[in-house]
């Protein structure tokens, strides 16, 4: 039970995503602030939920857990999560997650059904973006608010969107004078994806968001030769800056900077907002870099571009390319040719 059967009126989201996820969860959570005028809190996971959201408008406590599938008994972050919900109270709850293994924490903290929106009650639809159904589950009121009204209004915004604090922009600031980038134009390049560095740097067949170094290094050259006083950063995870290295010998320019081992999250939101354009695999850096309003290229593996291409709310230019090897879609279809002419449909935009 919750404590002494205790209610609140703030809105709950359960979201365990990776970065891209939580990316794309600004708009759920822009609207139910909107709607319920509230701060909107959030039971997540992840090393990257609260340093991308924590701050952000709407955004209220941001509670994370390790683990949702570890045994409740061995998991000490789950028992705090569960104490916290039963003293905050049961509220209404819009539970994002395709498993069902949070579900089992809300039903600890008292929280039942009536008080829950489950995104599996309200699949997508036929061609719908992921930001419009999360537009349209904030529509939907659970069971226990139904003879209540939220006093707010939603809002007319479409696509996600971020905000870049000045302490960030202010450390962005240091690290570009430390780094000798200090006043100098950026292009921003994502070569890897959270499955590139999977046992080292072995190309696996599972990875759909590989593109080989070679065409990286080609489209670096052409990108250096159509910008020379442009300075070329290649982001990533500390795990990637071998990958980066790799396409960095290749490339042989010395314009280049390999940044994948000094990249928290806030300094990689000020630097694609910095940035003037971002060259990227689908990833969560893509959709990061439309939520601050970055212009950029994005290669499609499998994934549909209808489902997952970045939308921010800012409107920066987005230009998508997708492949095909063998009447399939891959990623490996898409030559380094197509990449740069897409790159100089949004450079001819640049000053």
């Amino acid at each position: 039970m919750t404590a002494a059967g205790t209610t609140t009126d703030r809105p709950l989201v359960v979201r365990c995503g990776a970065f891209g996820d939580m990316v794309l969860l600004t708009a759920l959570i822009r609207e139910l602030s909107a709607r319920w005028l509230r701060p909107v809190d959030l039971v997540t996971s992840g090393p990257w939920s609260r340093p991308l959201l924590d701050g952000q408008p709407g955004v209220g406590e941001i509670q994370c857990i390790r683990s949702r599938k570890m045994p409740y008994w061995l998991a000490a972050d789950q028992r705090r999560l569960v104490r916290r919900l039963r003293a905050r109270g049961a509220g209404a709850v819009w539970y994002c997650d395709a498993s069902d293994a949070a579900r089992t924490l809300l039903s600890r903290a008292g929280i039942d059904a009536a008080h829950i929106v489950d995104v599996k009650d309200h699949p997508l639809k036929d061609g719908e973006h992921a930001l419009e159904q999360w537009r349209r589950l904030a529509r939907i009121t659970p069971a226990c608010w139904a003879e209540r009204t939220p006093p707010g209004t939603f809002t007319t915004i479409a696509g996600c969107s971020l905000e870049v604090g000045a302490g960030a922009r202010a450390d962005l600031e240091v690290w570009l004078r430390r780094r000798g980038l200090a006043g100098a134009p950026l292009v921003l390049i994502q070569a890897g994806n959270k499955r590139t560095m999977r046992r080292g740097l072995r190309r696996l067949a599972v990875n759909q968001k590989y593109w080989p170094n070679e065409r990286w290094a080609e489209v670096i050259r052409q990108v250096h030769e159509d910008r020379p006083r442009h300075r070329i950063v290649l982001l990533g995870t500390a795990a990637e800056y071998a990958l980066n290295q790799e396409v960095a010998a290749l490339a042989n320019i010395d314009c280049l900077h390999n940044a994948a081992d000094d990249l928290p999250i806030p300094r990689l939101t000020a630097l694609l907002q910095r940035a003037d354009a971002l060259i990227t695999v689908d990833s969560g850096p893509a959709h990061a870099a439309a939520a601050v309003g970055c212009p950029q290229v994005v290669l499609f593996g499998k994934a549909l571009p209808s489902l997952y291409r970045p939308w921010g709310a800012a409107g920066a230019p987005v230009q998508l390319l997708c492949g095909q090897v063998d009447g399939a879609a891959s990623m490996l279809g898409i030559e380094a040719g197509e990449v740069v002419d897409a790159w100089r449909r949004i450079a001819a935009a640049l000053n």
